[in-house]
């Protein structure tokens, strides 16, 4: 076992506390499986030998490859897909099979390439049994180096170009090996195929690859006795590459790289779903101020008109004021002294002529404002369920992100659905009579127990009439029998200026507890109707914001992870 320098010693430790800071990263987005087994298999495979693994179509020639490189035929071969399974080639002192694992086979041999490097035998990637496919897709994220057969017959073909785009999104070396020279007719056909692949190749990596022209069928019959074929093989580049360009610091310093670009993909791919999910959480945001801003205005426009309407009440209280003034004016004189001392006949006129249908327009006015106001809190439960509505429609026709990936997708739809439902139950369910009675009652209570009456024995209107008629009750009872003798210019006058001023006085008590009754009364009923929304979007706000910070902190973690993963590449680059 090869023994790391100290400073390769410390990038491995730094490489493995990254990717298990990365692994933990990933709970919280509740990673797939496949995620979660990949990521762990390139932390275990810092610990392990050098892995190639041989990947392609089947027929490509694959086993055929493996074969000539191993100078013996270990591996079936035919036209027809043989590996139906992964094999791992290790070194042994006897040559035999073992099975690791499902759909995994170990074989052994005593090869001395064994004893380096570790090769990996794949189903094709494009046989008709598709679990074959999944088995390579699969195990390629393990891989330290890829090399990828494809065959002269036909190159670079569209389902080839569809798995090294795979490959390319694992950020893995890829070398190119084109096999099958020897069913073409010359080397400019050898080099006309060669500019096919390298180009195609070219263009989907970005890069131009290492690319390798052979025959393993041939190479093998070399090895096996009949070496005159050795050169027309034209394997000699690629078993050189293979054994001497990856010498012991190359296929260290890939060791290190491969586990550093599964990570780099995976954060990628996660830093992806957050800023998704993050922008997705946004717009719910802007709904919710939306909602938060119509509750605002909804609260100001009820407190504006809610004024409004009561300056209607203070108003029929002002005119009854203004008839009592009258009144007095015209009662409290020389001519009507006898009148004047019947204290019953002064007050059933009051009642009649000041008081008069004051409570009865009260009454109603509280009617209508108690209709107003149940109207106000409908049309409001009516504009939540709309938005709501609205954010359903959006979460079903725009999911963003991987939905399989966690449950983010799965809880908010769900608090939407529900509060939805739950709005929409409220709006079905409204019966505005029955909250336009509950308003009235707590009205009624409200100016009762001003009116120190019991609240079901009275209707509004009576409990008013008696409290307007108590104000006024002292301004009434103006002359007493002794009084009589000494009326004459100066007592009646003095009287009718007291009278006025107790009825202005009263009036304005009135004015005062009544409305303030009312006041109190509705905005108790107001503050009730915007607290019952505000309870029924609760859950769907404190997912919200819960989620922001939890992505936000996601997304700060993930962000450090790829620095330190970045970082790691450059000292890897420099220090391997």
């Amino acid at each position: 076992m090869r023994i790391l320098k100290d400073s390769e010693e410390r990038i491995l430790k730094e490489e493995r506390a990254l990717l298990n800071d990365l692994r933990a990263s990933l709970i919280p987005f509740g990673a797939t499986q496949e995620d979660q087994q990949t990521l762990g298999q390139s932390i275990q495979q810092l610990d392990e030998l050098f892995l190639l693994v041989i990947v392609g179509e089947f027929n490509a020639g694959k086993s055929a490859l493996i074969n000539a490189l191993l100078g013996q035929p270990l591996l079936k071969e035919g036209v027809t897909p043989t590996t139906t399974q992964v094999n791992i080639l290790r070194y042994g002192e006897a040559q035999e099979r073992l099975v690791e694992g499902e759909h995994i086979h170990v074989l052994t041999a005593p090869v001395e390439l064994l004893r380096e490097i570790n090769i990996v035998d794949t189903p094709g990637t494009n046989a008709i049994i598709r679990e074959h496919e999944l088995i390579t897709r699969d195990f390629v994220p393990r891989a330290d180096l890829v090399l990828f057969i494809t065959s002269c017959d036909r190159p670079f073909t569209e389902s080839e170009r569809s798995f090294l785009e795979l490959i390319r999104g694992w950020g893995k070396k890829v070398v190119v090996v084109l096999n099958k020279i020897d069913i073409l007719q010359s080397q400019s056909e050898i080099a006309q195929v060669q500019d096919f692949v390298v180009e195609n190749f070219r263009a989907l990596f970005g890069m131009v690859p290492e690319a390798f022209p052979v025959s393993a069928r041939l190479a093998l019959r070399a090895k096996q006795g009949e070496p005159a074929l050795w050169q027309e093989s034209r394997f000699e580049a690629l078993e050189r590459y293979i054994k001497e360009t990856l010498d012991e610091s190359s296929r260290l310093r890939l060791k290190f790289l491969n586990p550093l670009g599964v990570g780099q993909r995976l954060v990628e791919k996660f830093l992806a779903i957050t800023t998704e999910r993050l922008g997705l959480l946004k717009e719910d945001f802007i709904k919710l101020q939306d909602v938060e801003s119509q509750l605002a205005i909804y609260k100001d426009d009820m407190r504006r008109n809610f004024d409004l309407r009561i300056a209607d009440i203070e108003n029929v209280l002002y005119e009854m004021e203004q008839r009592g003034q009258d009144y007095f004016d015209e009662t409290i004189r020389l001519p009507r002294v006898v009148d004047l001392l019947n204290r019953k006949r002064i007050q059933e006129e009051f009642e009649q002529q000041v008081v008069a249908d004051a409570p009865q327009r009260i009454e109603s006015k509280v009617n209508e404002m108690i209709d107003w106001l149940v109207d106000a809190d409908f049309r409001q439960w009516q504009a939540v369920t709309e938005h709501l509505a609205d954010r359903r429609r959006v979460h079903q026709e725009r999911i963003v992100g991987d939905p399989s990936v966690g449950s983010f997708h799965h809880d908010r739809e769900r608090l939407i659905e529900a509060v939805g439902r739950q709005a929409q139950r409220v709006v079905e369910t409204y019966d505005k009579e029955r909250e336009a009675e509950l308003i009235a009652d707590g009205a009624q209570v409200a100016v009762a127990a001003l009116a120190a009456v019991e609240v079901g024995a009275v209707s509004l209107g009576t409990a008013i009439a008696i409290l307007a008629t108590t104000a006024a009750a002292d301004a009434t009872g103006i002359l007493a029998a002794s009084l009589v003798a000494v009326l004459g210019l100066f007592i009646l006058p003095v009287r009718k200026r007291q009278a006025k001023a107790e009825m202005r006085l009263k009036i304005a008590e009135l004015r005062e507890r009544l409305i303030r009754a009312l006041r109190t009364q509705f905005e108790h009923e107001m503050e009730r109707s915007l607290r019952n929304i505000e309870e029924a979007i609760a859950p769907y706000t404190r997912f919200v914001r819960a989620e922001e910070v939890k992505l936000l902190q996601a997304e700060a973690e993930l962000s450090r992870i790829r620095t330190g993963l970045e970082a790691l590449k450059v000292r890897v680059d420099e220090v391997v």
